[in-house]
């Protein structure tokens, strides 16, 4: 039986596909856009046009970078307010043109650094929950590795969340919730298993409505299914009216952590 901690160093694991991989195996004629059009462009969160099946969508995806020289351009992809700023200009976007949004979520956490809270870190999260909560075009967001805190929560309010068998997802990190609790880093896979924090917890508790396996490290199958699944859910979500798929993704966000769940 794979332990959460194990699950942990999967997501983690060196040569694990980013979300980029996902984005050209997923989507054709993919065009990049950047900027959030008020401080820069931000290389943590990359963002565009594609066309999934035929269907055009907006992707939103937070990458970490492969190579050590990618992952440092890319601030191992723990996003500034600008790069959630700049998903939120694409989200509005999708809405006027009405495209769904895929978000690939895949980050340790927002990044903490003087400058983003100069910026605005939080409430740049903070609009970007707002604004997808009451977006007018489908949304599906998949955990494709770690996610972490407000930084993956940012992307992860749609109307389905699906993740890959070891990604995970969870308020803190494991080495952050054993430094706190124990005073000691070295608990993590004691905090692990505390945090519940797998992707089969979360399925258990009805906050993620999907886990796709990982294929026994065959991403590219991943990704078949994966687009095969997005493709057949973008259909039914668009097929619904705008107010009732507001109303079903709200509903949907109240019952977590009621009796229902």
């Amino acid at each position: 039986m794979t332990t959460a901690y194990e699950r942990v160093q999967a997501a983690r694991q060196k040569g694990r596909p980013t979300a980029v991989f996902y984005i050209r195996q997923i989507t054709m004629d993919f065009l990049e856009l950047h900027g959030d059009r008020r401080f820069g462009d931000d290389p943590a969160i990359v963002a565009g046009i594609g066309r999934l099946d035929g269907r055009p969508v907006t992707v939103i995806g937070i990458e970490k970078g492969v190579e050590t020289e990618e992952k440092i351009a890319r601030n191992f992809g723990s996003a500034h307010p600008e790069g959630y700023r700049k998903a939120l200009r694409q989200m509005k976007q999708a809405e006027k043109f009405g495209r769904p949004v895929l978000c690939l979520i895949d980050t340790a956490g927002a990044f903490c650094g003087i400058g983003a809270e100069e910026r605005g870190q939080g409430q740049a999260i903070a609009e970007n929950l707002m604004a997808l909560m009451g977006l007018k075009v489908p949304v599906i967001s998949v955990f494709i590795g770690e996610g972490g805190s407000g930084g993956a929560l940012a992307l992860g309010v749609a109307d389905r969340v699906w993740m890959l068998e070891n990604a995970v997802y969870s308020v803190i990190s494991p080495e952050g919730a054993a430094s706190i609790v124990w005073k000691d880093a070295g608990k993590a896979a004691d905090a692990c298993e505390a945090l519940r924090m797998t992707a089969q917890d979360l399925y258990g508790f009805g906050m993620v409505e999907r886990v796709f396996s990982e294929e026994n490290g065959d991403f590219t199958k991943v990704c078949e299914n994966l687009t095969a699944a997005l493709s057949q859910e973008f259909a039914a979500l668009s097929a619904l009216p705008a107010k009732e798929l507001t109303a079903r993704r709200y509903e949907k966000f109240r019952k977590i952590g009621g009796d229902e769940v």
